[in-house]
């Protein structure tokens, strides 16, 4: 992540983050647009108030980017790991799903 972009290694190194959710909860929750950073606020700051710089710095950077670039991002990770999360997740019908809660996110910061 060099140039300021997350790249499918990036992706790859919180794997864990990415399916925690069961695929078949995550599509359920994206189809129906749920607000999971709303939801799960206090745990999320949580998490958020014990990052170290570097995952600050990444954290920073995916809520600049495009939202279509990361669902590419997810496309790569779906098409390397088979993990139905990341096709989710990269699904253009979810975007609005994804740009609710990385606003949620920007507002928590």
């Amino acid at each position: 992540m060099g140039d300021g972009k997350i790249t499918y290694r990036d992706v790859e190194e919180y794997e864990t983050l990415f399916t925690l959710a069961p695929s078949f909860l995550l599509e359920l929750l994206a189809r129906k647009n749920k607000n999971l950073v709303s939801k799960y606020k206090p745990i999320i700051q949580g998490y958020m108030d014990n990052l170290t710089l570097d995952q600050r710095n990444k954290l920073d950077i995916i809520l600049s980017s495009d939202v279509d670039e990361l669902q590419s991002i997810m496309d790569e990770a779906y098409r390397r790991s088979g993990k139905r999360q990341y096709q989710i997740l990269a699904n253009p019908n979810y975007k609005k799903f994804i740009v609710d809660n990385l606003d949620g996110l920007r507002e928590m910061i």
